[in-house]
């Protein structure tokens, strides 16, 4: 995916512009209170599985760009915290 619109506090991802699906991100204030995964306290915004075919390889990348591993580990996804505190999962295909 690639930024196909831009403006201030907002980006959106697609494939082409026009395509779908599309992601589209909001800078949110100060005062944000990341969720609490896995409770339900502060509860997660969205949720994310991205398929990837090798799971270590794949681990590396997301923790190099910020994110930490959530202690939820199975044999065909895990689970992570992006950069402000969101879950989403690394998943093998099949799933």
């Amino acid at each position: 995916m690639r930024i196909v619109e831009q403006e201030e506090g907002w980006v959106t991802l697609a494939a082409d512009p026009g395509a779908r699906p599309l992601l589209a991100f909001q800078k949110v204030e100060q005062d944000y209170t990341p969720p609490q995964w896995p409770g339900q306290d502060v509860p997660q915004q969205m949720h994310l599985d991205v398929k990837v075919d090798d799971m270590d390889a794949a681990e590396q990348q997301v923790l190099a760009l910020g994110a930490v591993k959530a202690g939820f580990d199975r044999e065909t996804f895990r689970v992570y915290l992006d950069p402000a505190g969101h879950p989403f999962c690394l998943v093998t295909p099949g799933d």
